[in-house]
Order: C-alpha cells, then sequence, then structure tokens
C-alpha cells in the first residue's frame, strides 16, 4: 500500500525441501507480530487524541474557581478559552501536514512531549496571563498531534473493519472531553489543589504516551518537503472539498454551540440556579460531550447524509430548551439543552467526517484533517471571544440570547446546505452533465 511502511519483509518462494515447513511458520509468526504491533499502534493513537481532548476540557470546572480566586471577567475567561483554540488553529495551519513528510512517530512524540510542558504550566499558573500562555501552548501541541494522530488512525485500517478508523477519529476526541471534564469535577470536589493535580496527572500520561509512540508502527514514508509544508496553508483535495463547503456550516454550527457551552457553560448555570452544587456547574459540558460519544457511537452505521441533516434539526430544540432555562425552566432545561447540543454535535461531526474521509487519497490525509480541524476550532472559539465580550457589556442573558438565536439561524443555513447537496449527489451523473 502506497505511504505505508510494512514491518514485514515479503519471504522468498521456500524452498522444496525439509525446510519448507519452517519458512511458513515463521512467516505465520512474523505475520502475527505485524498485526498485533498495529493493534497497539492504533489503541495508542486512539489513547492520544482522546488524552488530548481531555485537556483540552479539564479547565471547564476550574474556570469559576480561577474567577473567584482572581476576579476574571466573563471575557478574561473566553479570551483565556480561545488562545487555546486559536494556538492550535496556527498549529494545524503550519504542522498539519508535517507528518504526511517526516513520519507520524517523531511528529507525535514532539508533540506529547511539548503536551506535557504546558500541563506543567497550567498547575503553576498564578494569574489571567501566565493562564493564557499555557494555554497557548498546550494549543499548539494539540494542533501538531491531532492531524498526524487523525492521519496514523487511517493509515491502519483493517480492511476487515472498513470505517473504523473514520469512528476512532469522531469518537475519540468527544469521548475524550468527556472524560476531561468528569474528572476534573470530581477531582474540583474531592481533591486537594484540585487547579494542579489534574495537571500533573496529565502531564504524566502525556510523558508516558510520548515514551511508546517512539516505539508504534510508523505508517508514513520520510520524503522531501518538510520545511515548504509549514507554510501557512488549508489544503483540501478536490474530491473533498464539495462536501467541506456542504457541510462546514453544520460543522461551524455545532462547534459554536460546543464553544459556549464549553467556555460559558459553567456561568450560565450559575446564573440560572445560583444556590446548585458546584459540580452542577463543570457537569453541563460533560452532558454534552458524552452524548456526543454516544452518538457518535449509536449512529456510526447510519447514511453520512440523513446523519449530518438529523444533527442540525436537533440544534433547533436544544437553543429552545437553553433559552427556556432563563425564563423560569431552570436547570432541567439547561441541562436538556445540553443533551440535544451533544447529539448535534455528534451527529454532524461523525456524519461529516465520514463524507469528508470517504474518497481521500493516503497522501492528503493529514492535510484535509488539518483543514477540518481549522474550521471546527475556528467556529468554536471566535463566536465564544465574542460571547464573553457581549457578556461583559450586556450581561450573560443578553449574550446567551443572541448566541443561541445566531446558532439556530445557522442550523437552518446550514440545513438548507446539506440537503441542496444531496439532491445534487442524488441525481444521476447524466443529468448534471452540459
Amino acid at each position: 500500500m502506497p505511504g505505508v511502511i510494512s514491518d514485514v519483509q515479503p519471504v522468498a518462494d521456500a524452498p522444496a525441501n525439509s525446510d519448507a515447513p519452517s519458512h511458513v511458520a515463521q512467516q505465520a509468526t512474523r505475520t502475527r507480530t505485524y498485526t498485533r504491533r498495529r493493534t497497539a499502534s492504533f489503541a495508542l493513537d486512539v489513547s492520544i487524541l482522546a488524552a488530548l481532548l481531555a485537556a483540552s476540557s479539564a479547565p471547564t470546572p476550574l474556570y469559576p474557581l480561577y474567577q473567584d480566586q482572581w476576579g476574571l471577567s466573563a471575557l478574561a475567561v473566553t479570551v483565556v478559552f480561545s488562545a487555546y483554540a486559536l494556538a492550535l488553529l496556527l498549529a494545524l495551519l503550519t504542522t498539519g501536514a508535517l507528518s504526511d513528510h517526516l513520519g507520524r512517530r517523531p511528529v507525535l512524540a514532539g508533540a506529547l512531549l511539548m503536551a506535557a510542558a504546558s500541563m506543567v504550566l497550567l498547575a503553576s499558573a498564578d494569574g489571567a496571563v501566565s493562564l493564557t500562555i499555557a494555554r497557548g501552548l498546550q494549543g499548539a501541541a494539540t494542533g501538531a498531534a491531532t492531524s498526524a494522530a487523525g492521519a496514523a488512525l487511517l493509515d491502519l485500517e483493517n480492511p476487515r473493519h472498513p470505517g473504523r478508523s473514520a469512528l476512532a477519529n469522531s469518537v475519540s476526541p468527544v469521548a475524550g472531553m468527556a472524560t476531561g471534564v468528569l474528572v476534573s469535577t470530581l477531582l474540583v470536589s474531592f481533591a486537594p489543589a484540585p487547579t494542579v493535580t489534574v495537571y500533573v496527572l496529565l502531564a504524566a500520561l502525556f510523558l508516558a504516551q510520548a515514551i511508546a509512540a517512539t516505539f508504534a508502527t510508523e505508517t508514513a514514508h520520510r520524503h522531501a518537503g518538510a520545511l515548504r509544508s509549514l507554510r501557512p496553508r488549508v489544503g483540501v483535495p478536490p474530491p473533498a472539498r464539495r462536501t467541506l463547503l456542504a457541510a462546514g456550516a453544520a460543522v461551524g454550527t455545532v462547534w459554536a454551540l460546543g464553544g459556549f457551552y464549553s467556555s460559558l457553560g459553567p456561568a450560565l448555570v450559575r446564573l440560572v440556579a445560583p444556590d446548585a452544587p458546584q459540580a452542577t456547574r463543570g457537569m453541563v459540558f460533560f452532558t454534552l460531550s458524552a452524548t456526543a460519544a454516544l452518538t457518535v457511537w449509536a449512529l456510526r452505521r447510519r447514511p453520512p447524509y440523513a446523519t449530518a441533516i438529523g444533527g442540525c434539526l436537533s440544534v433547533l430544540p436544544a437553543a429552545a430548551l437553553t433559552l427556556s432555562g432563563l425564563h423560569g425552566a431552570g436547570l432541567p432545561a439547561v441541562y436538556g439543552g445540553a443533551v440535544l447540543a451533544g447529539i448535534a454535535f455528534g451527529a454532524v461531526s461523525q456524519g461529516a467526517l465520514r463524507m469528508l474521509l470517504a474518497s481521500l487519497d493516503e497522501r492528503d490525509r493529514a492535510a484535509t484533517l488539518a483543514a477540518y480541524y481549522i474550521l471546527s476550532y475556528l467556529s468554536m472559539s471566535l463566536p465564544a471571544v465574542a460571547a464573553g465580550a457581549a457578556t461583559q457589556h450586556y450581561g450573560l442573558g443578553t449574550a446567551s440570547h443572541a448566541y443561541t438565536i445566531t446558532v439556530a439561524l445557522l442550523a437552518l443555513a446550514a440545513l438548507a446546505a446539506l440537503t441542496a447537496s444531496r439532491r445534487t449527489a442524488a441525481q444521476p451523473e447524466a443529468d448534471r452533465s452540459p
């Protein structure tokens, strides 16, 4: 298979003598070893994606603590949140295709060491500035690793289980986000120094993964052009462009909704139910991300276009429930909105990625995944910063109304784009020819 390095060298035809059975046995043993190494590498790449996204969501339950300790405003919280996303975007723009040239292993190992360093900085942060710098470094590390790990999963696709790699690319991030929020929330409630403990644990995990990555199966040939690949650009091959255009509005909609719950969700819970336990603030984003992970798994065999369209439809009641929480329905409505937002996030993410990756050549995998994540994190970060600024000037209630109504309108636009694209794809080729 082009672009994939095999650990099994071809064995010459066995001589017609008594040694033939031993040659066959050796080949069988080497094949089993190779298969086990690829399976272990696949599991490692899944764990890397999950751990990176767990670390990205771990600060969510801590934001109220930072606000109380350091007097941070809602705008400061969203700036800290967006420093991560914008640094990740810059890393994707510059290093998104680097692993196609250097190989997956060195890029992953270096990025994981950088992620461990960012956890140390987060553990020692003492104010908004140091927190922002640490989150920026974390975003850069995550951006460098995300496309490499995602492309490695596609490289390791097992022909006996088609679609498993795309499923792993969809479910690992949201499962990781859910795990990060849950563990961080539990540490806030039960561990000493929760703003330190969670980052120390994550730093140890990243160091272990960096070491393991050096022993993983390499799936990409080294070739020239590594320095050239660092020039910022977004490269989407022609087969994927139409799909990205069709699904782009849907992806932007659900990631914008996720950004709202991740950055301002705890503050919204405090506004709606000021007497609720501390844990309920962080758990609102856990609800969204856990539901998203379950949705990805449940819809893994459904048609991707229908899945993405259903996800967009779920945005509308999610927005309505969230707003009703501000008008007397209380905490159950906010959590109900988070559940529906999670369904929307999981359905759209899974459907869009499956459509996008369906016709990709191996050489284009890392760069295309980078383009997808650039769109996703722009959609998550920029609206969140705008919401933080609006909260600063007009209050969280007004900002929440504006945000959710805007997201609902985006969902309607995304529905129109997906429906039109589906109709075009369903037309016979002869009808579309001039």
